[in-house]
């Protein structure tokens, strides 16, 4: 694929009142983002109904495993046979999933209607990035990343909150069934407000690629959750699900070279090398994100003694600054076309909060830890929808659908493996400061376990955390220093206003999207 046609794939302007409808594709988007931290903060509760204890993490597992899995197939759909029927079916399968989640009777139920749950989630991740990436073009997309940026703070601060008021207030279940009237809004919303034109195209289902796909996807992100917590590193388990990952991934890409309707075309990834660079920021976003938003609240919990209650607040100081420098950097990207620099800026600062997090110890103040996640906050905000931008004008209108499930993917990817990965290492850390190795203390202790411990063994536990976190944070700022070499690589085509249809392989073209108010 050419520079030229990746930069005219989307010629159009912008739709009457675009705002409205993607308020709609951004409130079905706040839906999946927000389930698993609402669901995670009900599970104590759960367990307690429904028993299984020894299954829970089946709960959040099946769900990030099937969301992971399905990301590329709703994408490729969405290419095939329209993105606007494709997102309404994804609202309409989490909406199901959702019902059956709150009507659930046993832990086994749960789990499987999670897994419904869970293939909704990656039609609504894939295609919302896709129908921003067909209703607004490159030049003009900016203005609208404050929308994206503050529903991925609000997913981020509010699920623990709304979590904890709904466990406290109701009963279990309304966990799920809050979903139920706002996805019924969003499918509504969308039903009226957006029109994407008819797609009738003749192509054969990849399902060899599906497969596969779902055999690598799979293996890595079992062997992510297991890893260092139910089986050793080095077990037989794990590294037979790293040979079925590495295996399954080679012959994917053998698989794909050959059909004629790839699930995931290689060409988005050999087109222009900016999309490869752009998955290496979005795969060390997404660790970054995803760690940051685990293990800070952990560190100002234990070693600082905050309140676990207001555990969505003590994110502020990390999430604001992503809204607001997000919003910014979109209004001047768009009023220059120019973009490069922030992605360099984002993965600078994040490696310098990163490392700056990194010398924390048990005598770091609230105060200036909060300054360091600011700086975390300022770095994503450069850095991931600077990213999804780069990603959207690297390729061809016709294989937008693929090409951002792939954008979701990685960044779901870099979540799970860095919170596993994160999790072992910090387990590690925490056992090898501990008295005797372990002390009877477990990893994850809360406040008041902590109180009834003897002076010193507490004082060990939490030079042990403070220790454990420094390692996750200065691992972060490697990776992070990783994303700023690709930053600096990545090629730097002016935005246009408008482009033309993109051409499809035959020949014929694929109209934009419109909206109507």
């Amino acid at each position: 694929m050419s520079t030229t046609e990746s930069l005219s794939s989307a010629e159009q302007t912008v739709p009457k009142n675009v705002r409205w409808v993607l308020l709609g594709v951004m409130l079905a988007m706040l839906l999946s983002m927000l389930d698993n931290m609402v669901v995670s903060t009900a599970m104590p509760t759960i367990v307690s109904d429904l028993g299984g204890l020894e299954h829970i993490s089946w709960v959040v597992t099946a769900y990030t495993l099937v969301t992971a899995v399905t990301t590329p197939v709703w994408g490729k759909f969405g290419d095939l046979y329209g993105r606007k029927p494709m997102y309404l079916a994804s609202i309409a399968v989490f909406i199901a999933g959702s019902a059956l989640c709150g009507a659930a009777q046993s832990m086994g139920e749960l789990i499987a209607f999670r897994v419904v749950q869970g293939v909704g989630a990656g039609g609504i991740g894939a295609g919302a990035f896709a129908l921003i990436g067909v209703l607004v073009p490159p030049r003009e997309r900016g203005r609208y990343q404050g929308m994206t940026a503050s529903v991925m703070a609000i997913g981020t601060i509010g699920g623990p909150l709304l979590g904890g008021f709904i466990t406290g207030h109701f009963d279990w279940r309304w966990a799920f069934y809050i979903n139920l009237p706002l996805g019924v809004v969003a499918l509504v919303w969308l039903w009226l407000k957006l029109h994407t034109p008819a797609q009738r195209i003749q192509a054969r289902i990849d399902w060899a690629g599906i497969g596969l796909l779902t055999l690598a996807i799979s293996a890595i992100v079992l062997a992510a959750t297991w890893a260092g917590s139910t089986y050793a590193w080095g077990s037989w388990q794990i590294l037979c699900l790293g040979a079925a990952a590495a295996v399954g991934l080679v012959v994917f890409v053998l698989v794909e070279k050959r059909v004629a309707e790839p699930l995931l075309p290689l060409s988005v990834f050999t087109g222009h090398r900016n999309y490869p660079l752009a998955m290496v920021m979005l795969l060390v976003a997404g660790v970054v994100m995803f760690g940051a938003g685990l293990y800070l609240p952990l560190f100002q919990q234990t070693v600082q003694g905050a309140s676990a209650t207001n555990s969505g607040l003590l994110m502020l100081p990390m999430m604001i600054p992503v809204v607001i420098v997000s919003t910014l950097a979109g209004k001047v990207m768009s009023a220059t076309g120019k973009y490069k620099i922030f992605p360099v800026l984002g993965a600078a600062f994040l490696t310098v909060g990163l490392g700056l997090l990194a010398t924390m110890d048990t005598g770091t103040s609230r105060l200036l830890t909060g300054l360091y996640m600011a700086l975390i906050g300022i770095g994503l905000g450069f850095t991931l929808q600077m990213a999804g931008t780069i990603a959207q004008n690297s390729v061809s209108m016709r294989d937008m659908g693929a090409a951002m499930s792939s954008v979701n993917l990685f960044r779901t990817l870099g979540g799970s493996l860095g919170v596993a990965v994160f999790g072992s290492m910090f387990t590690r850390a925490v056992r090898s400061h501990l008295p005797g190795g372990d002390s009877g203390t477990d990893a994850d202790a809360d406040a008041d376990a902590l109180r009834k411990l003897p002076a010193g063994a507490r004082d060990a536990y939490l030079h042990a955390v403070a220790d454990g976190t420094g390692r996750i944070f200065l691992t972060g700022a490697i990776l992070s220093a990783l994303a700023l070499v690709a930053a600096l690589l990545v090629v730097e085509v002016p935005l246009k206003k408008a482009g033309r249809p993109s051409t499809a392989t035959d020949g014929s073209t694929t109209a934009p999207a419109t909206a109507t108010g």
